[in-house]
């Protein structure tokens, strides 16, 4: 739609706004997205960091938070500090119950190294130079490159490995 004529006006340089501290605010506000997800909602963004994590229970510098002996005299009485009050434990306890879990395994092989392997192992069994003169063999691997792959089967898959060799020790069975 057309504007009116005579209602738009040009934009003008505004000199009296401080551009150093519109910068400083804006860069601010634009902070980095926090990963952790029980800090994230705990934060509050009108304090500062180091704020934020004292009522969290957790530290901005380790160095200073766990201070070192001197090696000269053991008994050095430790400075005290006085603890600073915890606002905010139930994000300490998430994180503890999220560290104490078991990890998950993330690396797998590619379904295409399984298929090789097994295609090797069916039709060769141990005998890695014709495992490398076979026509499946692309990638043209060495014998020894072979049987590392297949020990990196082994490693990664132990459980569905010995049900493969079972099964091919039934096959030599129902074909004896």
């Amino acid at each position: 739609m057309p504007k009116a004529k005579g209602k738009t006006r040009r934009q003008k340089f505004g000199y009296s706004v401080n551009r150093k501290r519109l910068n400083r605010n804006a860069r601010r506000k634009a902070a980095p997205r926090i990963e952790c997800s029980h800090i994230r909602h705990a934060w509050d963004h009108a304090k500062s960091v180091r704020q934020n994590l004292a009522e969290m229970g957790l530290a901005v510098d380790p160095n200073r938070a766990v201070p070192l002996r001197k090696r000269k005299a053991m008994e050095v009485d430790i400075e005290e500090r006085p603890k600073e009050l915890v606002r905010k434990p139930y994000v300490l306890n998430d994180l503890e119950a999220e560290a104490s879990l078991p990890e998950k395994k993330g690396n797998t092989l590619s379904r295409d190294l399984i298929d090789y392997v097994r295609y090797m192992v069916e039709n060769h069994g141990e005998d890695y130079k014709a495992m490398a003169r076979d026509e499946k063999n692309y990638y043209q691997d060495t014998p020894k490159q072979i049987r590392s792959k297949i020990n990196v089967y082994k490693r990664f898959y132990p459980a569905e490995w010995q049900d493969f060799l079972d099964s091919l020790q039934k096959r030599k069975m129902e074909v004896e």
